[in-house]
């Protein structure tokens, strides 16, 4: 057996008693297996010196992210130096080195895919109206999340302090499930409405803000995809009424005054195909004005201001994601490093809810990582966590 102590490079102590495993390190393992079927690995990773496999790296990274210890590349090697470490997340010592090069060899594609396939397994709670059914209304936003200055690789030229390095995650959350469905991780500069393009799928509908609307002709390119859209409109923008149409009791009970197919833009050339305007009651800060492709016996105008009020839950998850997993801090800084944590940051994400049957709060993972450090017993954390779920449901109204 190795060493019962040692250093994590930064002179605390590491003891074996201090780190602990769930079975979400064997879920995503059994995930990653699933995912990698038909895809094949980088060929170092067959190379007969390679002794760090690809799921013992990926699991000594995502029970990095979950283990609230182990803060840096070099305690995850030190604590491949324990025994329980080695028999249930990797199977040897790993070195800084090996820790180090294979960030480089992992195709993030491959821990997109098995993202995706974690969150089609999250529970659906759906609508009781069945006029939204026809469609899977996906929130889509983009957020960035700040590099450290020396990652230059991450230039981004936006942001109140002028220039800047982040990463930017791209996602899909279903409003109506409240569930993520699809992300992507880029660098902060890539364009949301690109990277958005790229994933538009036949019978879905997307939520989104101003700026998803800004380039009138992917409106129609959306429908020709066989897509559908809840968008809000940037102002000052043209809009030509072809037709008015009436408002119903509904409709206004929701803040509508007024909707009608339109085009949008002032040069025939540049002009949008035929969208449904639809224009909500003037706020002091700003107009709020709606569009989609749907006409009103497929989609209510109130229904549509009740879809957009939902996309505020996506900028939740991003929250929730921030500051409750910890992504501020990076345990690797290249490129391939960094896109990696904040994908396994994600499944780690899944994975909790999936365990414990909704998104934790904070004093939910806080239970979680007592458990993790071995202060808490299985039985201890099960019945706080039902406690807490308990007084959860009494705050919903």
């Amino acid at each position: 057996m190795p060493a019962a102590e040692a250093t994590d490079g930064l002179g605390d102590a590491l003891k074996e008693q201090d780190l602990r495993n769930w079975k979400l390190l064997r879920e995503f393992q059994d995930a990653l297996a699933k995912a990698q079927i038909g895809q094949a690995a980088h060929r170092s990773f067959e190379h007969c010196n390679r002794q760090l496999w690809m799921a013992d790296y990926l699991g000594l990274f995502l029970f990095g992210l979950l283990n609230p210890v182990i803060r840096t590349m070099r305690g995850l090697c030190t604590a491949s130096d324990l025994e329980r470490v080695r028999s249930e997340v990797c199977r040897r010592h790993v070195s800084l080195g090996s820790f180090s090069e294979a960030q480089h060899l992992v195709d993030p594609a491959l821990l997109e895919k098995v993202f995706e396939a974690l969150a089609g397994q999250l529970p659906r709670t759906g609508t009781t109206d069945s006029r939204l059914d026809a469609w899977s209304w996906l929130a889509r936003d983009g957020s960035l999340f700040a590099a450290l200055p020396r990652m230059s690789w991450a230039l981004y030229g936006g942001g109140r302090a002028g220039k800047q390095n982040a990463l930017r995650l791209h996602l899909s959350f279903n409003v109506l499930d409240r569930n993520p469905v699809r992300a992507q991780v880029t660098v902060g500069r890539r364009c949301e409405r690109a990277v958005w393009k790229e994933q538009w799928r036949r019978g879905e509908a997307y939520i989104g803000d101003r700026y998803f609307s800004e380039n009138y002709q992917s409106l129609g390119q959306l429908v020709d995809t066989g897509c559908s859209y809840v968008l809000r409109l940037r102002q000052p923008a043209t809009i030509i009424v072809e037709e008015e149409l009436a408002v119903s009791q509904e409709d206004r009970a929701a803040g509508v005054v007024r909707q009608a197919w339109a085009r949008l833009g002032a040069t025939k050339p540049k002009r949008s195909a035929r969208v449904r305007v639809i224009w909500l009651e003037e706020k002091a800060e700003s107009e709020l004005i709606l569009l989609t492709n749907l006409g009103t016996e497929d989609l209510p105008a109130a229904l549509v201001v009740l879809l957009y009020r939902k996309r505020w839950q996506i900028e939740l998850f991003f929250r929730w994601v921030k500051y409750l997993l910890g992504c501020r801090h990076w345990i690797a800084e290249a490129s391939s490093g960094a896109t990696i944590q904040l994908y396994l940051a994600l499944i780690a994400a899944v994975l909790l809810q999936l365990h414990i049957g909704r998104r934790p709060t904070k004093r939910m993972l806080e239970l979680v990582q007592l458990y993790l450090l071995g202060v808490a017993s299985s039985n201890e954390l099960t019945a706080r966590l039902q406690q807490e779920l308990q007084k959860q449901k009494a705050k919903t109204p």
